[in-house]
C-alpha cells in the first residue's frame, strides 16, 4: 500500500499543476465530512449536505467567517484537519505555478519552446555583436515580431531585454529546429551563417520549409552566389560585410539586385560631375528631366559645399554644384549642355 500511494504521488507530481493540489483538497473533504459527522451532534447543522461544503471552504481557505462551527472536540480536531489540508493545497498550488512559470521562462531563455506567430522575421545564425546590431537596426525601422534562431552552442538568448524577441536554439538545418522557430509561417528569412557552406545548407532547409518567404542570405564570397540560384531563384545573396545592405533587402525587397547592377560591370553605374561653367542658371527639375529624357539618367544628389542635397525640383542649382547620377555611361560637359540648352 505505502509503494501504490508513493507511485500515484510522483505520478501526479508530474502532471499538470492543478492535478496535485486538487486531488489533495478533494481527498481532504471526502475524508473530513464522515469524521464530523461522526464527531458532532445531528444537532449540529455543519453536518448537512446544504452548510458543510460552506464550511469546508472557508475553513480551508483560513478566512472562517464563525457563522458555522464544530462544538465537539473530535470536530475540532477535524477542523485542524481541513485547515491543514487547506494550508498544504494552496501551498502546493501556489509552488506548483511559480515552477510552471519558472519552467516557461526557462524554456524561453534556453530555446527549448515552440514559436506561435505569423508574418513575422527569422533570423538564422547568430554572432556575437553583429546579430544584436542587426535585430537593433531591423526593429528600429519595423515593429514586426523577431525570432532568433541560434546554433546549439548558444546556450541561452544574448538578447532577453529585446522587446519583441523570441529565441529558439539547435542545429540550424534540421526542419523541426526551423519550425519551431516559425519558419513555416514566416514572411521573411535571414540567413547569416557562420560560412558560406553553412549557408548553402541552411537555405536548402529554409526554402523546403517556406519556400514563399522572402529569404535573404548574406554570403562571403558573393561568387557563390550562383550556387543559391540553383536552390530556389528568389533568394537574395548580399554581402556579408555589408549587413546595413541585408536589412535594406529584408524590409525593401529587390533593393539588393539594384545595387548589384550600380555595382557590376555592364550594369547601370553611378557617376559624378560639376555643371559645366558654360551653362545658365537652371533648377534641379530642368537638369533631372533634361538628362533622364535624352539619356535615361537620374540623377540621385547634389552636393554644394560640402553638403549632399536631394533638392526640390523648383531649386535653383548654383554654379559649383557636383551632380551624382545613375546611368548607363558617363556623359561629358557638351552632352549635358546639349541636352539642357538644345
Amino acid at each position: 500500500m505505502p509503494f501504490v500511494l508513493s507511485r500515484l504521488i510522483r505520478q501526479l507530481g508530474r502532471a499538470r499543476f492543478w492535478v496535485l493540489p486538487a486531488f489533495i483538497i478533494t481527498a481532504v473533504f471526502v475524508t473530513s465530512w464522515p469524521l464530523m459527522a461522526w464527531a458532532e451532534p445531528s444537532s449540529n447543522s455543519i453536518t448537512s449536505v446544504k452548510t458543510y461544503w460552506w464550511w469546508f471552504l472557508v475553513t480551508a481557505a483560513t478566512v472562517g467567517y464563525g457563522d458555522f462551527f464544530p462544538t465537539t472536540v473530535g470536530g475540532r480536531l477535524v477542523g485542524v484537519y481541513v485547515i491543514v489540508g487547506g494550508i498544504v493545497t494552496l501551498t502546493t498550488l501556489f509552488t506548483r505555478i511559480a515552477t510552471a512559470i519558472d519552467n516557461a521562462k526557462g524554456q524561453r531563455m534556453k530555446g527549448h519552446r515552440h514559436v506561435e506567430l505569423s508574418d513575422h522575421l527569422v533570423i538564422v545564425g547568430y554572432t556575437p555583436g553583429r546579430t544584436e546590431r542587426l535585430i537593433r537596426e531591423i526593429t528600429a525601422d519595423d515593429a514586426r515580431q523577431v525570432v532568433l534562431c541560434a546554433a546549439e552552442d548558444v546556450r541561452e538568448n544574448p538578447m532577453p531585454e529585446q522587446h519583441g524577441l523570441d529565441f529558439v536554439r539547435g542545429d540550424l538545418a534540421d526542419e523541426s529546429v526551423l519550425r519551431r522557430a516559425g519558419v513555416h509561417r514566416a514572411a521573411r528569412v535571414l540567413i547569416d551563417a557562420r560560412d558560406d557552406n553553412e549557408a548553402l545548407a541552411v537555405t536548402v532547409a529554409v526554402t523546403h520549409v517556406n519556400p514563399t518567404a522572402h529569404t535573404v542570405v548574406t554570403l562571403r564570397d558573393m561568387g557563390r552566389a550562383r550556387n543559391f540560384s540553383y536552390v530556389d531563384d528568389n533568394v537574395r545573396c548580399v554581402q556579408w560585410h555589408s549587413p546595413r545592405l541585408a536589412t535594406e533587402e529584408l524590409e525593401d525587397p529587390g533593393i539588393a539586385v539594384v545595387y548589384a547592377d550600380l555595382m557590376s560591370h555592364g550594369g547601370r553605374n553611378t557617376y559624378s560631375t560639376r555643371l559645366p561653367d558654360a551653362l545658365p542658371p537652371v533648377n534641379f527639375g530642368q537638369i533631372q528631366e533634361a538628362l533622364g529624357r535624352s539619356f535615361t539618367a537620374t540623377v540621385l544628389a547634389v552636393q554644394h559645399e560640402g553638403t549632399i542635397i536631394n533638392p526640390g525640383w523648383e531649386t535653383r542649382l548654383p554654379e559649383s554644384a557636383v551632380l551624382f547620377y545613375v546611368g548607363e555611361r558617363r556623359l561629358s560637359d557638351e552632352e549635358i549642355l546639349g541636352a539642357i540648352a538644345p
